[in-house]
């Protein structure tokens, strides 16, 4: 889904192919690749983090509303800082898992709350009535990112990706 959404700090906004040298920070990244889910391997160069972009941007139309994949972008130099998406979690797609990914040198600066927090906003207001989060059991940094979200812990599934994750719920309010 198209989405153009400003926060104090950044900007959320649809991907485009020029964005693959800066998404290639993100999702070429041994780091970030390791706590992503469904499993991923790190992608190896521009061209295929083109392909990767070209295909997430193909599929965007034929998404169901309201979900989508977006980049964050940093105001302050226009810097690509990370991704988000909004997407219907396997096996039965009725529920909508919110993911981020921030390139490893932005990490701690509060970038995948604040931009996460303005996606579940705007999640809500299109009618959706509750948001998952999933993470692997060892990953502090997504499961605080869910709790400064104000998700509560639901428990832990093998249900999604085939992989034993922690699985966190928001409503809202």
């Amino acid at each position: 889904m198209s989405l153009e959404l400003p926060t104090e700090r950044l900007q959320i906004r649809e991907w485009e192919l020029d964005d693959a040298e800066a998404a290639l920070k993100i999702y070429g990244a041994a780091e970030v690749a390791h706590w992503l889910t469904p499993e991923w391997q790190p992608v190896n160069d521009v061209d295929a983090m083109r392909s990767v972009l070209h295909a997430w941007i193909e599929a965007g139309p034929n998404l169901i509303p309201p979900a989508g994949r977006w980049a964050i972008v940093r105001k302050e130099d226009g810097e690509l800082v990370g991704g988000l998406s909004l997407k219907l979690l396997p096996p039965y797609e009725e529920d909508f898992e919110l993911t981020w990914a921030l390139r490893p040198d932005v990490w701690g600066q509060g970038y995948a709350t604040e931009a996460s927090r303005a996606v579940i906003t705007w999640a809500f207001g299109q009618g959706i009535e509750e948001i998952f989060a999933v993470a692997r059991p060892n990953n502090e940094r997504a499961v605080g990112v869910a709790r400064r979200l104000g998700m509560e812990w639901v428990g832990e599934t093998e249900k999604y990706y085939d992989m034993r994750l922690q699985v966190f719920r928001l409503r809202p309010n």
